[in-house]
């Protein structure tokens, strides 16, 4: 572990204590405090020996009590359901169960409640698996094949591609390859481009997309790219360079 990571973890650990208001003894953990940014600042300068700047509040939500949020430890609530971050109303407070497991910590109750918590209670590692699951993006290929790519502007570009311009345009072509921001092989149809005698995929000049028209036999090299003008004249000669033994036109 870094001292940059040793660091946020313990910028964590002591705004946890402040929204629970414990300094000393856990019994006292409370969960109805709706403490603003500025307010766990107040409190971990005066009880845990920091000197975070007043102006840091944001640094607050965004960094130091993100994690504990999405774990349902700490809970971000205001007087106005589903109020934006920036409502004054909200604050942030212990999440009553968990509440109810602190207290307990070093009493002879302690290992039971723990493993009853557990028991009831996704882990962080879960709950974020899951937030990757729904972040995805679904596509549907010309074949109705589905596939979802990792969140991202240029995989929303490439869903627009495969959904909008290769069925208008693709003259029934079949997806060969899609190269997701986050899995460079999540779809390849390794037989049949090796049947064109496609390049060696290893190869780091991959296009973004490659389809093929057996109709016309039409090789489609797609690059998803936010831009105004087509491939570069160097990036089709290399393209060409690549090909120059692959079967289609």
């Amino acid at each position: 572990m870094n001292d940059k990571t040793e660091r946020s973890l313990e910028r964590m650990a002591v705004c946890f204590l402040a929204v629970s208001g414990v300094t000393k003894d856990w019994s006292k953990a409370k969960e109805n405090a709706n403490l603003k940014s500025r307010d766990i600042i107040s409190i971990v300068n005066k009880n845990f020996d920091e000197n975070i700047s007043p102006g840091s509040y944001d640094d607050i939500r965004r960094k130091d009590l993100k994690l504990l949020v999405l774990a349902d430890i700490v809970i971000n609530s205001g007087v106005n359901k589903g109020s934006a971050t920036n409502d004054p109303t909200r604050g942030y407070a212990l999440h009553p169960d968990f509440k109810s497991l602190v207290v307990k910590y070093k009493t002879s109750d302690w290992e039971k409640a723990l493993k009853a918590f557990n028991k009831n209670k996704p882990s962080l590692a879960d709950i974020l698996a899951r937030k990757r699951d729904i972040e995805k993006i679904p596509v549907k290929l010309p074949n109705g094949k589905p596939l979802e790519l990792s969140l991202g502007e240029h995989n929303v570009l490439q869903k627009a591609i495969i959904e909008e311009f290769l069925p208008r345009f693709g003259s029934d072509c079949i997806v060969l390859y899609i190269g997701d921001t986050s899995n460079k092989t999540l779809h390849i149809e390794l037989e049949e481009l090796k049947k064109l005698k496609f390049f060696e995929l290893s190869h780091d000049e991959l296009p973004d997309i490659i389809a093929y028209s057996k109709k016309n036999n039409w090789l489609y090299l797609i690059e998803a790219v936010h831009s105004s003008g087509p491939m570069s004249e160097t990036r089709v000669f290399e393209l060409k360079k690549m090909l120059k033994e692959c079967k289609p036109n």
